[in-house]
């Protein structure tokens, strides 16, 4: 089936989205760029926030974000509807003194950031982002383009490379970028250029790698999208497409919010991770804002819900003894409802209801996806948020292929459906 106009814009545009955040600090801006230019205002946590309607965020933890609109008929015990996504993918991050090298070969020190599949990082051009700390207090954002390269070693030297593929993480992952002796450059100074400050006034630095190549669509009918870091900038791009959407003349019965943490990837026990104080923080302050006293917090809590949003596996075509044999989720069908018995996904049966029903107002198909018994699954900021707040909470997302990988294939379709189901759920 031909792709619908408004899924093929969805999709460039979440090309160009991925593209401005190569970090989860430049995803954290680049939503605050976005929802600045659709009127919404940002607050500082140092100071008081207002109770008047309309769309508000907070930048302050890192590569976090948060963002909701108050409706005009607002009240001390108003619940909040949290669509949850996260900023982080997994990939190699900038190790202390980075700049080495050997044999004439410049290459960055690099640690392992998450569980990304190593193989698929090879061969590629690669960008370093991140943040720079500098002498006065301040942090800057910096990234650069094609730099680095983690070059594979020819078959002519490993013939039994198609075999099997080992790689040692510590001696074979960290990449080139450049020629010449490591004691006379300094990648840091590559950044501080991007950034245009003075490289001498680095005094700490966040940096992570990211594919330098931009999100595309392919395939018959243009049905597939490739880029990095879907997992999960997917969801962050989907629900602030439906929140800017939902904030055009809102007038719900709940507070929509947008919540996009950090450090998922190594298990959200951060500041800015969904294990730390942020949204419950966010939350908090907004009652307060409205006059509530502990009770109709209490109530407020107990009319919201919270949709954790991120990819899960489709079925794949040459791996199918790794899936459930009925449970098939596959690419171009829908959004997925995530369950596990476990609650490694907070799915429950009135999670299920719920969401079926929003996509069913969206004129959107659903599928469920469940893990083989002999492969289980990962998790996700569901059980944690469902955990720290008690809202009631499901876990879905997108189903896609090469999870985890430096380059990660997912529906055109799909990508714009959430968006659609996400504006659904954001206005009630």
């Amino acid at each position: 089936m031909p792709i619908a106009p408004s899924a093929r814009s969805h999709a460039d545009d979440l090309a160009a989205f991925v593209e401005a955040s190569p970090s989860s600090f430049h995803a954290a801006a680049e939503v605050a760029r976005r929802l600045e230019d659709a009127g919404f205002i940002r607050l500082d946590e140092s100071e008081s926030w207002p109770a008047t309607a309309g769309g508000r965020f907070v930048v302050v933890r890192d590569g976090a974000v948060i963002a909701w609109v108050v409706p005009p008929t607002a009240t001390p015990a108003t619940g909040v509807r949290v669509f949850g996504a996260h900023s982080d993918s997994p990939g190699f991050k900038l190790k202390p003194k980075p700049t080495t090298g050997r044999l004439g070969w410049l290459q960055a020190g690099v640690e392992i950031y998450g569980g990304p599949l190593l193989n698929s990082w090879l061969d590629r051009e690669l960008r370093l982002a991140g943040r720079l700390a500098l002498d006065d207090g301040t942090t800057v954002l910096a990234s650069t383009g094609p730099l680095l390269r983690l070059p594979q070693l020819a078959i002519h030297l490993d013939r039994e490379a198609n075999d099997r593929l080992a790689l040692d993480k510590q001696s074979q992952t960290q990449p080139v970028w450049g020629l010449g002796q490591a004691d006379s450059a300094d990648i840091l100074g590559e950044l501080a250029r991007e950034a245009r400050v003075d490289a001498a006034r680095i005094r700490g630095y966040d940096l992570v790698t990211a594919d330098a190549a931009r999100g595309a669509t392919f395939g018959l009918d243009d049905v597939f999208f490739a880029s990095g870091r879907l997992d999960d900038l997917a969801s962050v791009h989907a629900g602030v497409v439906a929140l800017e959407r939902a904030a055009d003349d809102f007038d719900a019965d709940h507070v929509a919010m947008l919540a996009v943490f950090d450090h998922e990837e190594v298990g959200s026990g951060t500041r800015s991770g969904a294990a730390g104080p942020f949204l419950s923080d966010v939350i908090e302050r907004l009652w307060l804002s409205l006059g509530s006293d502990r009770e109709q917090q209490l109530r407020a809590l107990a009319a919201s819900w919270c949709v954790s949003s991120d990819v899960g596996h489709s079925v794949h075509p040459n791996y199918a003894e790794k899936h459930d044999p009925v449970v098939q989720p596959v690419l171009g069908s829908g959004p997925i409802l995530k369950i596990n018995a476990n609650q490694r996904y907070a799915t429950d049966a009135a999670g299920a209801a719920v969401w079926n029903a929003w996509c069913s107002a969206a004129g959107v198909m659903s599928q469920e996806f469940v893990s083989n018994n002999s492969v289980p699954c990962g998790s996700t900021i569901g059980p944690i948020t469902a955990t720290r707040l008690g809202i009631r909470t499901v876990d879905v997302g997108i189903p896609i292929l090469s999870m985890h990988s430096a380059r990660e294939l997912a529906g055109v379709s799909d990508l714009w459906d959430l968006a659609r189901v996400a504006e659904v759920y954001f206005r009630g």
